[in-house]
């Protein structure tokens, strides 16, 4: 080793300590990691909240959102996707950085937990539905982008009530089963129809939807996605493709407009997410659905969730794990959005980097 060298990192590091770091993004980032000089916080100490977020009751201030929706009435198979929210605030060490994307959203934007959405009842689908979007209104009217845990994928409907009340949002949808069949035993609101009832309601553009992932023995019942025009990637088209070429559609599917994110874990092969209500053999792997978001960097992402966690069917705690994995990628693309919202899309904020 060069002797000069050898000099300048002892210089530099010798008596250095783990917060003094000299990388300007890496620095901000880890300022959320250090609660005195030298001294990490502990991941496994204080109340929990999704992604490590302060906790903050009111909108005021916020740029983004994280809202736990603890509801399942409308699953069809097992339930228990109530306790998603609970699970995913448990889960420690994720985020603050993305390395890929050179972000730390903490740093960059004002991201709260705002706790979970009050019900009326813990019996009545129909109450829950027009209690979800009467609380995302309020967070629209506040101009704050909402950022969800589910909950089953009934939630993303009333949701999208409140996103698309303007102007009709775009979607990229990773799951095992479209969700856009119709109304049975006796129930238009389930878990398995939440997009066709937001296409109807005119909120979802199904021009600009594209849904990644699809398989299983449900085939029959998703005809509307092709009627209406959604562009559907199943799981064998996913293989052939390739990643970069599904982003590519992707990207050209929703366009610039405001788009919204739904990732629903069954959308994962059951090997690294058994925890779930409808798993599917045959999926996609957690790496691949990093790298499906991530190439999203850049487009209008106005809101998003992760549905499904259903703990009690992993004792692992994977599911819950990769599910807050998939919060923060999605978190990090409305972080991006926000910045370049904020800043007239500067060249940092394009970028996705830390300024």
């Amino acid at each position: 080793m060069d002797a000069h060298e050898l000099t300048r990192l002892r210089q530099k590091y010798q008596d250095a300590k783990g917060d003094d770091i000299f990388d300007p993004a890496f620095k901000q980032a880890a300022a959320s990691l250090f609660r005195a000089r030298g001294q990490r916080k502990l991941p496994y100490a204080g109340i929990p909240t999704l992604l490590d977020a302060p906790h903050q009751e009111e909108l005021s201030g916020l740029d983004i959102a994280l809202i736990g929706v603890p509801m399942d009435l409308g699953v069809t198979n097992r339930p228990g996707a109530r306790f998603g929210p609970r699970a995913v605030r448990e889960i420690e060490r994720v985020g603050p950085y993305n390395h890929q994307l050179r972000l730390a959203p903490s740093a960059v934007a004002h991201v709260a937990d705002i706790g979970d959405v009050p019900f009326r009842s813990r019996f009545s689908l129909e109450n829950s539905i027009e209690d979800i979007a009467a609380f995302y209104h309020k967070v629209c009217d506040a101009g704050v982008r909402p950022l969800s845990v589910g909950g089953d994928h009934s939630i993303t409907y009333p949701i999208l009530t409140a996103l698309g009340r303007d102007v009709p949002v775009g979607l990229v949808h990773i799951d095992a089963h479209c969700d856009t069949s119709g109304e049975y035993d006796f129930s238009k609101f389930h878990h398995g129809g939440p997009f066709r009832l937001a296409v109807l309601d005119g909120v979802l553009d199904p021009t600009r939807t594209i849904q990644i992932g699809i398989r299983g023995s449900a085939e029959l019942l998703w005809e509307f996605s092709y009627d209406a025009g959604m562009t559907v990637v199943h799981i064998e088209d996913f293989m052939h493709m390739g990643i970069d070429a599904v982003v590519e559609q992707a990207r050209a599917v929703v366009g610039p407009g405001p788009v919204y994110v739904s990732f629903d874990v069954d959308g994962l092969d059951p090997a690294y997410a058994p925890g779930t209500g409808t798993p599917e053999v045959g999926g996609i792997t957690p790496r691949e659905a990093q790298q499906i978001l991530r190439g999203l960097q850049g487009l209008n992402i106005i809101g998003g969730d992760v549905v499904e966690i259903a703990p009690q069917y992993d004792p692992t705690s994977n599911t819950a794990h990769v599910g807050a994995q998939m919060l923060f990628e999605i978190l990090c693309l409305m972080t991006c959005s926000t910045q370049e919202v904020g800043s007239g899309s500067t060249d940092a904020s394009r970028q996705g980097e830390v300024p």
